[in-house]
């Protein structure tokens, strides 16, 4: 296998790799009797279905994860193939990346630069500043687990990936036999779950066995289970160090399981789950002595006690806690009804405005498998990679990668999977503040423009795409980001020290340019870019002031929060005030440099100097209207095609210019067999997941923006969405919003605050008649219009506003509403109002002897909540002793389960579910009377 590095891929120039590794594009054509299953065919299709096999593509399989286990599904008939991940299996293991020849060497790099010597600079620069080693290490794979089945003419093949279940399910029949396959990695069980069901008895035979591209050894550790026990790759001269084990174990109803010699064997069964559970000895970045044999048998002996319903049910009520929050449906043409590979390869030459809808939704189902709390965050390609040395070594590259990956988590009600993030800047905090001391001499801490699993922080790769200064203090700035949308106090508290850290090191690195008296960066450079043939080494580039201004005012006003550290707040903002200000070149553009110097490559894949637009808000359409136009120009300069995620960022873009045309424009060409796999996975290419978030965030852009000081509602909405609905989309100052629109023109906003305050909003529908209500306690809320085109009004938390057109009803559809697993078994169930027009609903799910497992769905009534509180008194013995989703308190028979504010809140209509197993001395027998209090 040949290693692909971000070195040998881009130095073939052009707009990037992406042009010299373009393909052909894949094909797909129109099959006339494909046909969806029924339950794909619901409201907004949430599902990618194919009527074909994966066969050996890796870009044609299907990914599941759970935050931290990965898998690639293929859905082959007779030889299926699971491709596993854990997400943290790196090659080599802990080392200090710090290049102790630096801080001798910097004054004299400066002087160069300073000098217009880049060339010489830029030398110097990987003589003396590329970290030990000059590369990182590469995030690798587990290996596979591989099903072998018999093989014969096969009819009704169907391969699904419901979004709304998380789930992957295949479907034939062969035989005479219908066959169905599922399979999803549960996050409460930790484990990834497979399911084989026939419709016939004691039809379903085959073996399975694991093998792998690493150092590793199969065994059987007992009569139902298989394993294989590795340890990772070495590179970059650095041993492999982390061990893991992974464990495949079937039980079956009917039928014979037997496991010897690494194969498992399965036969005349008529149902089988087999379980997989993997173990790693990573602890931290510096610590891999973890005992990854314990763990993965823990989770695994643990899974083996809980019946299939049981692990479906708690990994459903886990992942719709997440994925449910946000409802959206942009209309639906009967190009919907064909293969997701079809509808990609046609894309172009049809009205599909569901599939904008679905790879939005795609985007957040990727975010919600790949980052959960406690994992490392998403890399390059989330957490799928079947390579030993994969494309840009599957790390975390900052300058671009990392932070975009993210893009869409706060603004799509996804705080909880941006966690991972601040781990990593507080872990970053710790070896950058290495690097800081020994390459720069000065305090703080420093990260460049990839890291990896073990926080490397120095310069990599060589001095033109390295030698970028500002990679942490992007990290550092979205956790006052982060802030804006949740308020999260004691969140901020924690987390200052690393933006503070990350503050110092410029406060303690910055120049004073020798002839435009700023203070400046130097050495650094315009992302990737070179200014003058083969050279990039500069000082003082637009992006890097632009990010100083976010990150030394973010601390300035976190310190404000927090009360603390009056003489830091004043240096940042006296910092602040030094640097270099925006430039209109002479092209009428953003300038990229200090100087107005000509790019070299006019279409390059980066447009770094336009972080202001986005993802910060420092040129917006009415606070700098010559920079606005100026940012114009830039995009036009730079023109609309692009690698895979560069296209994602210019949707972006454009949708911050409120041209939602040009935005859909870029829509539909990132929807193309060569920026778009037949799995929906981005192509550069090759695969790189941060085109599939900036897509989610650039559609939400869209819809609603909150960056200048206000909710902008529908701010770039295409003509190719004529009618539709969104729900829950979040906004800084923290608001949940809700838009639905007809014929191009808003109906309805829906906004929910979390605080006490006042909001101003922004959409067409205030130039005309409008009215205003406070759904929460029928108030009308007093409004003051400031422009033509905005309202402002006082909010209280946890209160919802309606702003409509005069005349148009209420939606019932604005709020995410909770669904079922198709399938799920139900019993009777008792309900009861409650109070703040909130009621709960009880339903038996599954029982078996000696227990039960049952479901109670919250739905709040025309009224938000903020938490709710569900009690009930069972009778002949039953007692609860496990809830998921929920926490709960029991005295006898008398049962409590409540939420806490954040994860107990939904908005008027939304809905609910939490599950729980009890004990049961005689048969089940539900309560007569549930409460649900609701605040």
């Amino acid at each position: 296998m040949s290693e692909v590095t971000r070195r040998k891929l881009l130095t073939v120039g052009a707009a990037g790799a992406g042009v010299a590794m373009l393909p052909a594009g894949w094909t797909a054509v129109a099959r006339a009797k494909s046909a969806a299953p029924p339950q794909v065919l619901a409201a907004n299709d949430l599902a990618l279905w194919y009527d074909e096999p994966a066969g050996t593509d890796w870009l044609r399989a299907l990914p599941i994860g759970n935050g931290r286990l990965g898998a690639m599904v293929f859905g082959n008939v007779d030889a299926e193939r699971l491709q596993l991940n854990e997400d943290t299996v790196w090659a080599g293991g802990p080392y200090d990346s710090a290049n102790p020849r630096g801080a001798a060497s910097l004054a004299e790099i400066r002087r160069l630069v300073f000098a217009d010597q880049w060339g010489q600079a830029q030398t110097l620069v990987d003589q003396a500043m590329l970290g030990r080693p000059a590369g990182q290490l590469a995030y690798q794979p587990v290996g596979n687990l591989r099903l072998g089945f018999t093989s014969g003419t096969v009819s009704q093949y169907n391969r699904t990936l419901d979004l709304t279940t998380a789930t992957v399910s295949v479907t034939y029949v062969l035989n005479g036999v219908r066959y169905q396959r599922e399979v999803f990695a549960s996050a409460p069980d930790q484990v990834i779950v497979i399911r084989l069901t026939a419709d016939r008895a004691n039809s379903i035979t085959f073996r399975a066995t694991f093998d792998s591209p690493q150092r590793t050894t199969v065994s059987s550790p007992d009569a139902t289970t298989i394993a294989i026990d590795g340890i990772s790759g070495n590179m970059e001269g650095i041993n492999g160090s982390v061990r893991f084990l992974a464990l495949a174990n079937a039980t079956a109803s009917g039928g014979t399981v037997s496991s010897s010699g690494g194969t498992l064997r399965v036969s005349g069964a008529t149902g089988v789950t087999l379980l997989v559970s993997i173990g790693s000895s990573y602890v931290d970045h510096r610590t891999v002595n973890g005992d990854y044999q314990g763990i993965a048998r823990t989770r695994l002996d643990a899974a083996r006690n809980v019946s299939i319903d049981q692990l479906r049910s708690r990994h459903l009520a886990d992942y719709r806690s997440l994925f449910d929050r946000v409802t959206i449906n942009l209309g639906r043409t009967s190009a919907a009804d064909q293969p997701t590979d079809v509808r990609i390869a046609q894309h172009a030459g049809v009205n599909d405005p569901q599939f904008s809808a679905l790879l939005f939704q795609f985007g957040r189902y990727l975010l919600i498998s790949s980052s959960r709390p406690g994992t490392q965050p998403a890399n390059l390609q989330g957490i799928w990679n079947d390579q030993m040395a994969p494309p840009w070594d599957s790390k975390y590259t900052i300058n671009a990668n990392l932070p975009m990956n993210y893009w869409p988590a706060d603004t799509t009600n996804l705080a909880e999977c941006l966690l991972p993030v601040f781990d990593m800047v507080r872990e970053l905090a710790v070896t950058g503040a290495r690097t800081a001391q020994v390459q720069y001499g000065a305090g703080g801490w420093v990260a460049h423009h990839n890291t990896d699993g073990w926080r490397g922080s120095s310069v990599v790769d060589g001095a033109l795409w390295g030698m970028w200064q500002t990679g942490g203090a992007w990290l550092a700035t979205l956790i006052w980001e982060h802030y804006l949308f949740t308020g999260d106090g004691e969140f901020l508290r924690s987390n200052y020290p690393a933006m503070k850290g990350a503050a110092q090191f410029f406060l303690d690195t910055l120049v004073t340019h020798p002839t435009l008296g700023y203070l400046v960066t130097n050495p650094s450079n315009s992302p990737e870019l070179p200014h003058h043939a083969n050279v990039s080494v500069c000082a003082g580039p637009t992006m890097d002031n632009q990010i100083l201004r976010d990150l030394f005012e973010g601390c300035a006003r976190a310190s404000e929060v927090l009360g603390v550290d009056t003489t830091f707040r004043i240096q940042v903002r006296s910092a602040k005030d030094r640097l270099p200000p925006m430039r209109v070149g002479s092209r009428g553009n953003v300038q990229e440099w200090l100087a107005d110097w000509v790019e070299t490559e006019q279409y390059h894949r980066h447009i770094s100097h336009l972080y202001g637009l986005h993802p910060s808000n420092q040129i917006t359409r009415r606070g700098t209207p010559q920079l606005y136009e100026a940012a114009r120009r830039t995009l036009e300069l730079r023109g609309d095609d692009g690698t895979g995620w560069s296209l994602a960022w210019k949707i972006n873009y454009w949708a911050r210019m409120e041209e939602g045309a040009r935005a859909h424009k870029l829509i539909r060409d990132l929807v193309r067999t060569d920026r778009l796999a037949p799995n929906m996975f981005d192509l550069h290419p090759p695969f790189q997941i941060d085109g599939n978030f900036g897509a989610t965030s650039g559609i939400a852009e869209m819809l609603l923006q909150s960056h200048d000081g206000e909710l902008h509602l529908l701010p770039a909405l295409p003509t190719a969405w004529p009618t539709g609905q969104m729900s829950g989309l979040r906004g800084r100052g923290g608001y949940t919003v809700s838009i639905a629109w007809t014929s191009g023109q808003a109906d309805e906003f829906l906004i929910r605050a979390d605080r006490d305050g006042t909001v101003k909003l922004r959409a067409r529908l205030f130039t005309g008649g409008f009215t205003v209500a406070d759904v929460t306690d029928g108030s009308t809320p007093t409004t003051t219009q400031p422009e033509s085109d905005a309202v402002q009004l006082g909010v209280r938390a946890d209160h919802s506003y309606r702003l409509a057109r005069p005349a148009v009803q209420p939606s019932p559809t604005l709020s995410p509403t909770a669904s079922t697993s198709p399938g799920t078994p139900t019993s009777s169930a008792t309900s009861s109002p409650a109070p703040s027009s909130a009621r709960a609903v009880y339903a038996v799910t599954n029982s078996w002897p000696g227990g039960f497992q049952g479901e109670v769905t919250i739905t709040a009534g025309s009224s938000p909540i903020r938490s709710w509180n569900v009690s009930w008194a069972f009778r002949d013995g039953q007692v609860v002793s496990q809830v998921w989703s929920g926490s709960y308190t029991q005295s006898g028979a008398d049962v409590t389960v409540i939420n806490s504010a954040y994860n107990g809140a939904l908005p008027a209509g939304g809905s609910t579910t939490f599950g729980f197993i009890a004990s049961a001395s005689a048969v089940n027998d539900p309560p007569t009377n549930i409460t649900c209090t609701a605040t």
